[in-house]
């Protein structure tokens, strides 16, 4: 009997077939790594997606778990007082629960983003007393964010499963 993780491959999901606008071109990727990323913690197993797999003490479900808390406060205008908290999920919570938190997030963020039209305004949220910023720029960063998440849970995943592709 084998000690080795069973290896699973997904198929590798080219990038984004977007239209020529900037806003179609910067939500089509950021949809993208998106679904990427909730697809790769998707279906993780207990309790290796909580489990440390490296010495900082990232691990998958945080780092979706993360992603959400950035979604909420950049789009939505959620307070975040303790970001180091925000990588690590609640012990009660499954990952099919930290997962469907997420798309759950990334639907009301898109629905303010749906009424936005203009890249260069703000982020409409209700925080007072605190300059939102840009679209674009709210665009780009979570872009950036996502992406580097994504590619630490691509890595954690293979450690916990084996599991390989986009």
């Amino acid at each position: 009997m084998s000690t080795t993780p069973r290896r699973t491959r997904r198929g590798d999901t080219p990038p984004p077939r977007t239209g020529s606008s900037e806003t179609e071109v910067l939500r089509g990727f950021l949809d993208y790594l998106r679904r990427s990323i909730a697809a790769k913690v998707e279906g993780a197993p207990e309790p290796e997606a909580r489990t440390a797999a490296v010495p900082s003490g990232t691990n998958l479900l945080g780092l979706l778990n993360h992603l959400t808390f950035v979604e909420r406060a950049t789009f939505l205008g959620d307070r975040v007082t303790d970001w180091p908290a925000t990588f690590h999920a609640a012990p009660a919570d499954s990952v099919a629960d930290v997962v469907a938190r997420y798309r759950e997030v990334v639907a009301q963020a898109n629905d303010v983003l749906d009424g936005c039209t203009d890249l260069a305004a703000p982020v409409p949220r209700p925080r007072p007393n605190s300059p939102a910023p840009s679209v674009r720029w709210a665009l780009t960063h979570m872009i950036e964010e996502t992406g580097r998440h994504a590619g630490h849970a691509d890595i954690l995943r293979e450690l916990i499963d084996g599991a390989t592709g986009r």
